[in-house]
């Protein structure tokens, strides 16, 4: 029912901003009704497709097909339900275009070969399964063979990507997924994993890195030089902390002879701790899951071996 006042086509396309070809369009799916034709035939519509046309207008806004809307126009209880189903679906789109952001804007960075390209969608596209089972891995191929307790250890070096990552959470994980990929890294890690063992009749070293933030971090901080007379106690605090125990053998090649200068032996567990990629996975990990950003050890270490060399005899 009407009031008696009818619109032509041009006037409601006036009135709402719409095209007269959009507005046929809705006429003839049936989201407008029309009112009456004049005697030529000419369409006319009352009052209330001028409200039918504005919803219409909002809906197809929010992303609504023509004929989602013809069914919330019949029967407006719909409305709720299909905007969640629709929120969903955008949920999964919205997800799908950040994904395919983060890898395009990796490709952007590095300008990888199509190989390279392939592998860097493949990884940020991963299940969770597949995640874990990556990670899985590379932490067995790490500690494989070492004396390591590893449950902690493993946990700390695990990342959780969350449910709905930011995309900066996921360019982390693209990036670390190709670190824990790359052999050389992979070797390194191991390395290190090995030199705290020393094999099974010797208990695990204490960690160098975390021996030499204890006692070189402060005096780095300050602003010491590592070769100025004030680091000489930080070198012998060192040399008490670290020395190998008497005839402590290394994880090396059978008959390997141990070191007899503590400072060559330390130094030379340093040197196998400096790896920038270190510092770049912790990094990583932290961003993936949501951990204060961590103290990079690259810097550290340097201070710490040139001390070791400036006041020792070490090489």
């Amino acid at each position: 029912m009407h009031d008696g006042t009818l619109y032509s086509i041009g006037e409601l396309a006036r009135r709402t901003g719409l095209s007269v070809k959009t507005i046929r369009l809705y006429s003839n799916r049936g989201l407008v009704v029309l009112a009456d034709r004049t005697a030529a035939g000419y369409r006319r519509y009352g009052p209330d497709a001028l409200a039918r046309l504005a919803l219409v207008r909002t809906l197809r806004e929010l992303g609504l097909g023509l004929e989602v809307i013809r069914q919330v126009l019949d029967r407006p209880s719909t409305l709720g339900r299909i905007a969640a189903e629709q929120a969903a679906a955008l949920d999964v789109q919205i997800s799908v275009l950040r994904l395919r952001r983060v890898v395009l804007s990796a490709v952007a960075g590095r300008a990888p070969t199509l190989q390279e390209a392939e592998l860097m969608h493949r990884l940020a596209t991963l299940s969770e399964t597949e995640r874990r089972r990556l990670i899985d891995g590379f932490l067995d191929a790490v500690f494989e063979d070492t004396d390591t307790p590893q449950a902690a250890v493993r946990r700390s070096m695990t990342p959780e990507l969350p449910a709905e990552p930011s995309e900066e959470q996921l360019a982390a994980w693209l990036e670390l997924a190709e670190l824990v990929l790359d052999d050389a890294f992979r070797s390194a890690v191991r390395r290190l994993a090995h030199a705290y063992t020393q094999g099974t009749a010797q208990p695990p070293r204490p960690d160098v890195v975390a021996v030499a933030r204890e006692l070189a971090g402060p005096t780095m901080t300050a602003g010491t030089a590592p070769e100025a007379p004030q680091a000489e106690p930080v070198v012998t605090a060192l040399l008490t902390r670290y020395a190998p125990a008497p005839g402590h053998r290394e994880n090396a090649a059978p008959g390997h002879r141990p070191y007899a200068d503590p400072a060559a032996w330390l130094l030379r567990r340093l040197e196998s701790a400096r790896d920038p990629r270190r510092d770049r996975y912790f990094q990583l990990l932290a961003l993936i899951n949501g951990w204060p950003a961590p103290e990079p050890v690259t810097p550290l270490i340097d201070w710490t071996v040139t001390a070791l060399r400036a006041h020792t005899s070490a090489a």
